[in-house]
C-alpha cells in the first residue's frame, strides 16, 4: 500500500535563528523569521569592561548596518572582520554602515530591509595613562661586586606607568585572541625583558661607578633613567609607551653568607681608613706581627724592627725595618731572609724591595 505523504510542519513549530530558516512556504512565518533575527541582532556597542582593563572586546559578535558604536573619552574602539582591523573609531557615536566599514560592502544587500545583519568583533583600546604597575625580580639576581669581586644575590623593586599608543600595533602583537587585556597581564609578558634590563643596568652602573652593591641605592634616580630609556625601545615595538620608571629598592638577603661577608668586608675597611692605612699595609702589619711572634734569633730581630716601626708610622716599610736591625750571626740572616722571603710571596714586598733589603742584610 502506498504511503500518505506526511504533513507539512505548520509554522508553529518554527524555529527561526540566524544561522537556520526552516523552509515554509507562509509569508507570516518568513515575516516571523525575519524579525526575530533583527531582534537577535546588537543595536548598540560600548564599553563595559573595568578601568584597569587596558583592551576589551565586546562579548557578542552579532552586528549589522546600522549598530551604534559608543566610544567613550580616552578609549578608540576597532571592529575586526576575518583579520582586518576598520578603525580607530574615536570618541563619540558611530553608525556602522558601508561608508565607515568598507570590508561590509560585499555583504550589503541582504534581504533584511535596510539593515543588513554580519559578524565581527568590536575592540575598545583604553588610552588613558595607566602609573601603578609593580615591577619586580622574583628572585635575586647574582651579581659581582665590583669593590671585593664577591658574587651578591640583590633584589631590586619598583614601579612603572605605562600608555597606549598605537592601539592597533597593541591589539595585533599583545593581545591576540584574547578575550581582555590589563595591567597586570601586561607586567606579567614584560617580566623577563624588565628583569634581563634591570640585572644589565644594575651591573653596568655597579663597574661604571665602582661603588659596591651595598652603596649602590645612593644612585636610583640615575638608574631608574637609564632603565627608562632602556625599557621603552623594547615597549614602543608593542605599542606602548613607558611614561614613568622608578626603582624603590635594592637590597640583599641579609642572611646570604655572601652579604655577610661583603659587609664584614666594609667594617674592616671603614676602621682601616679611620686609622689611616690601607689594606696592604695592614697584611704587611700582620706578617711581620706573625713573624715577630715566632720563636728564634729572626723573630726577635723581626720583633726588635716592628717595635722600633710602631714608635714611628705604622705604615713604614720593610726597608726602613730592617736598617734598624744589625743581624749579628749568619744563622739570624738566614732566618731574616726566609721571613722577606714570605713577604714577597704574599705579595707584600715587590722583587726589587727584596732584592734590596737582601743587599743590605747580606753586607
Amino acid at each position: 500500500m502506498r504511503r500518505a505523504p506526511a504533513a507539512r510542519r505548520s509554522c508553529t513549530g518554527c524555529v527561526p535563528s540566524f544561522a537556520t530558516v526552516w523552509a515554509c512556504s507562509s509569508a507570516a512565518c518568513k515575516q516571523s523569521t525575519k524579525e526575530n533575527t533583527i531582534m537577535a541582532i546588537i543595536d548598540r556597542v560600548k564599553w563595559d569592561g573595568r578601568a584597569s582593563q587596558l583592551a576589551w572586546k565586546y562579548p557578542s559578535q552579532e552586528l549589522s548596518t546600522g549598530t551604534q558604536l559608543i566610544v567613550n573619552e580616552s578609549q578608540v574602539a576597532f571592529v575586526v572582520r576575518d583579520g582586518v582591523y576598520e578603525g580607530p573609531f574615536g570618541a563619540g557615536r558611530h553608525t556602522l554602515s558601508t561608508s565607515n566599514l568598507p570590508l561590509l560592502r560585499k555583504l550589503a544587500g541582504l534581504p533584511f530591509g535596510g539593515q543588513s545583519p554580519f559578524s565581527a568583533e568590536v575592540w575598545f583600546v583604553n588610552l588613558a595613562s595607566t602609573l601603578d604597575v609593580r615591577w619586580g625580580t622574583p628572585d635575586p639576581i647574582q651579581l659581582q661586586d665590583p669593590k671585593f669581586g664577591i658574587m651578591v644575590p640583590v633584589r631590586a623593586f619598583g614601579q612603572y606607568g605605562i600608555r597606549i599608543d598605537d592601539p592597533k600595533l597593541f591589539l595585533m602583537s599583545l593581545v591576540g585572541t584574547a578575550r581582555s587585556m590589563d595591567a597586570a597581564t601586561l607586567a606579567e609578558y614584560f617580566r623577563a625583558m624588565t628583569t634581563t634590563r634591570i640585572k644589565t643596568a644594575i651591573a653596568g652602573a655597579l663597574g661604571e661607578s665602582g661603588v659596591s652593591v651595598l652603596e649602590i641605592s645612593t644612585r636610583l634616580d640615575a638608574l631608574s633613567l637609564t632603565l627608562k630609556g632602556a625599557l621603552a625601545v623594547e615597549m614602543v615595538k608593542y605599542g606602548v609607551a613607558l611614561t614613568e620608571f622608578s626603582i624603590e629598592s635594592i637590597n640583599v638577603p641579609e642572611a646570604d653568607p655572601a652579604v655577610q661577608t661583603l659587609k664584614a668586608a666594609l667594617a674592616r675597611r671603614a676602621e682601616m681608613n679611620i686609622v689611616g692605612f690601607d689594606y696592604q699595609q695592614e697584611r704587611r702589619f700582620d706578617v711581620l706581627q706573625t713573624a715577630a711572634g715566632n720563636q728564634g734569633s729572626a723573630g726577635t730581630v723581626l720583633g726588635a724592627g716592628m717595635g722600633l716601626a710602631m714608635g714611628g708610622a705604622l705604615g713604614a716599610s720593610v726597608g726602613q725595618m730592617t736598617e734598624t736591625i744589625a743581624p749579628a750571626a749568619h744563622g739570624e740572616r738566614l732566618a731574616l731572609l726566609r721571613d722577606l722571603a714570605a713577604l714577597r710571596e704574599q705579595n707584600i714586598l715587590t722583587d726589587a724591595e727584596f732584592d734590596a733589603e737582601k743587599k743590605r742584610i747580606l753586607a
